[in-house]
């Protein structure tokens, strides 16, 4: 940038060189040319050929061009024809600002030989500005005791055309306080002043605006406008107002203090100082100066001691505004104290009676007490209630006496205590009430039997218990308290008077434990019940009964006892059994049964030991000894079986029997000689006793099953023929030995009918089907006993 400014420097110097070298070569006549501004570039200006009188020619030829004093390129020469164009838009004001004629003076330059002709260019202005004011907004602060015809100068508008198009006249919108009048300044411009024609009074119109046109003379007008906002200054020409002269309030005399009672307010048309308003009481009395204070600057009266409609009803305070310039006005506050329902009732109790029995009459009175409220009138008066839902009711008595008492009966059991809470309301605006609160308890009376959680209870206990066993607990509670509610259990008589309760169980009487006094023993007794009752401690004692039900369980300690063949130790019983025998020849029937019940008493036959293995057997449910096979002449004559019984208990137990078997031909054959036998004579002669005892037994045996034969059908006639009902005489088995739940092998719930078979050379029993059967062997029908 520095070479080329260099450059520009340097060619200057040399085209003034020239220009003062050639100073006699210039024309002596100065050509001069005008344009409007504004025109667009290459607007035709003039053509130098014609004015100069130099050839088209030559223009190029003698390298003619434009130079401008300040060296800007304004015009451009054309060296084809010689025209002078507009190089550039041209803006007068910027040119020459507020000079009205602006004038460029330029060179055109011919070399070859050196020759220059002066020329000047006028600009011409044209109306493309509009006349503005410095400020939009003018402030005028002007005093409402000005006197008319005051002069009020107003800043002029600028316009940058010149001339014509320059301002040529103001103008002020109507209005009914100012007209405008110009004036010319010394540079020929008129500017505009405002002349007060109207009072202003601040307080009807305190501002107002006016709006100020300034008009050029161009075709078409061009306009600018400022807003002139007038302030009317204030002069203390008005006396603070109140807005009322008298302030009359009601004040509740519970109003609390710092209260305010009313605020009041005064107005001065003044402005500034002139109207800052400061308020005071004014000749007030002692009562109202320790009653009351004003704030100075809002007006406000508060509440400064407390306030008593029995001593002052109503107060009259002078109050004054005084504006700052010292003028005042004044007014009153009639202050009316107003009676409140300030007091709440009060209750005064007299007589309580807690705790109260549950069998109280109704109408029993519980309290007295009495209300009072210290205001008058309907503050005064009042309403005494308690809650609903409870069985009180409140009557009144004697002035403002109550009395609570019971509307119902009561019941501990349901309501042990109630929360009482009487209320007293008054009838003052707003409503006070005061509550008072009872706890009323009720007491227990004795209205309540003991109940048992059960009406009956059943206990298990295994036999053979140890003495004094915790066997199980009964319990009762009773819905009273204290001494009422403790509950003593015993027992009750028997109603079967020969079950030796005392010496059975035992109770405590403090938890109701009940305690097995003895080792009770299944087969002698299965079951008992009886009477349990508990008593309370009351007066009178209330009590109730329960019924205990006592099931013995069964143990397994009873061993299986054989019926037959009797194992007395007594001469051993010979089975006789011809050698013809089939296989599956009845032998005999060991007949077993088990003190015990259940499982406990299923009894199983097992041969353990026999003289000749494999040939005789025994089914393992009814005990049968049979023949296993065919019988030969190889066998031996004499057998020993040993047949183990078995009950089903945990742990099982057994008992063995012992079978002597004598092989014989026939039933006629008196003796047969024993392979083993010695040919003694006594051996002989303890046989022939053995089979005469044996005949004897088996004759008996005969005669006895018939007679029991016949008993049994003409029961059975009888009970058909009456009630149905039989006595059939006991067996000639032991008590201790019978299974009293049915559940054993031979019981007495089974009656037997036994006959002595003949005819098959044997002498055997026949076990024939029950008569009365009353219970169904458990799991289903029993298994009958497969073929041998």
């Amino acid at each position: 940038m520095e070479p080329a400014k260099a450059r520009a420097q340097r060619t200057r110097q040399v085209l003034l060189f020239f220009v003062f070298l050639g100073g006699s070569l210039v024309c002596s006549k100065t050509w001069s040319y005008s344009v409007a501004e504004e025109m667009e570039v290459g607007t035709f200006v003039a053509n130098v050929v014609k004015d100069m009188g130099v050839d088209v020619e030559d223009l190029a030829a003698r390298g003619a061009r434009v130079i401008f004093d300040d060296y800007k390129p304004y015009l451009r020469l054309d060296p084809r024809n010689g025209d002078l164009l507009l190089n550039e838009q041209l803006d007068r004001e910027a040119l020459c600002d507020l000079t009205e004629r602006c004038i460029l003076h330029f060179q055109v330059l011919f070399e070859n030989p050196l020759q220059f002709s002066r020329a000047e260019l006028l600009v011409k202005d044209i109306n493309d500005h509009t006349p503005t004011f410095l400020e939009n907004h003018i402030l005028l602060k002007i005093s409402e005791g000005t006197t008319l015809g005051t002069l009020f100068q107003i800043d002029s508008a600028q316009d940058l055309d010149v001339g014509k198009n320059g301002v040529q006249n103001y103008t002020i919108s109507p209005n009914p306080h100012f007209h405008l009048k110009l004036r010319d300044s010394d540079e020929g411009r008129k500017y505009p002043e405002l002349v007060l024609d109207q009072s202003l009074d601040r307080e009807k119109e305190a501002e107002f605006s006016l709006t100020l046109t300034a008009v050029d003379g161009g075709s078409p007008p061009r306009s600018g406008t400022t807003l002139i906002h007038v302030v009317v200054l204030d002069i203390n020409d008005n006396a603070p107002e109140f807005e009322k002269p008298v302030y009359e309030v009601h004040v509740p005399e519970s109003s609390p203090l710092d209260s305010l009672i009313v605020k009041v307010s005064a107005t001065d048309l003044d402005a500034g100082i002139n109207g800052e308003l400061s308020y005071s009481f004014s000749h007030i009395s002692r009562d109202v100066r320790k009653t009351f204070e004003i704030h100075p600057i809002s007006g406000e009266v508060y509440l400064k001691a407390p306030l008593d409609f029995e001593i002052i009803q109503s107060y009259i305070i002078n109050i004054q505004a005084i504006d700052g310039g010292s003028l005042f006005g004044k007014a009153s506050i009639l202050v009316q104290v107003v009676d409140v329902n300030d007091n709440p009732p009060e209750i005064a109790m007299t007589s309580l009676t807690s705790p109260i029995p549950e069998n109280s009459s109704p109408e029993m009175v519980v309290a007295v007490f009495s209300i009072r409220d210290q205001d008058a009138g309907d503050n005064g008066r009042m309403v005494c209630s308690i809650q609903d839902n409870i069985p009180f009711l409140l009557k009144p008595t004697f002035k403002n006496f109550y009395a609570l008492v019971t509307e119902r009966p009561l019941d501990r059991e349901i309501r042990n205590e109630y929360n009482i809470t009487i209320t007293v309301t008054d009838l003052g605006i707003p409503r006070l009430k005061t509550e008072y609160n009872i706890t009323l308890l009720i007491s227990d009376v004795n209205d309540n039997a003991p109940a048992f959680t059960q009406t009956s209870y059943t206990l298990f206990v295994l036999e053979n218990n140890s003495p004094t066993l915790h066997i199980g607990s009964v319990s009762a509670t009773d819905r009273d308290s204290g001494t009422n509610a403790q509950v003593t259990y015993s027992l009750l008589p028997p109603q079967d008077p020969h079950l030796p309760l005392a010496s059975l169980v035992s109770i405590n009487a403090d938890n109701g434990h009940l305690f097995a006094l003895q080792s009770l023993d299944y087969e002698a007794l299965q079951a008992f019940e009886f009477r349990v009752g508990a008593t309370d401690r009351g007066s009178p004692a209330l009590s109730s009964e329960a019924l205990v039900r006592v099931l013995v369980l069964d143990a397994n300690d009873n061993s299986p006892f054989v019926l037959y063949p009797l194992q007395n130790g007594s001469a051993p019983c010979t089975e006789l059994v011809p050698r013809a025998a089939e296989p599956g020849y009845l032998v005999t029937k060991v007949v077993a049964v088990d003190g015990d019940s259940g499982q406990n008493a299923w009894l199983s036959f097992q041969l353990l030991k026999a003289t000749e293995p494999g040939l005789f057997g025994v089914w393992a449910h009814n005990g049968e000894v049979r023949t296993a096979r065919l019988l030969s002449e190889r066998d031996a004559a004499k057998h020993r079986l040993l047949v183990l019984v078995k009950d089903n208990g945990e742990p099982p137990r057994s008992a063995t029997a012992t079978l002597h078997v004598l092989l014989v031909d026939g039933f006629s054959q008196p003796y047969l000689p024993l392979p083993d036998a010695a040919p003694a004579q006594a051996q002989a002669d303890s046989l022939t006793v053995y089979l005469v005892v044996a005949l004897a037994s088996v004759s008996s045996l005969f005669l006895f099953s018939v007679l029991l034969f016949v008993a049994v059908r003409l029961c059975r006639r009888s009970r058909e023929a009456s009630v149905g009902g039989c006595s059939v005489p006991d067996g000639p088995f032991p008590g201790h030995l019978v299974d009293v739940s049915g559940t054993g092998t031979l019981s007495q719930s089974y009656q037997y009918e036994v006959c002595l078979a003949g005819g098959s050379g044997t002498n055997e029993f026949k076990f024939l089907k029950p008569i009365i059967p009353n219970l169904v062997p458990r799991g289903g029908e029993m298994e009958k006993a497969p073929p041998f």
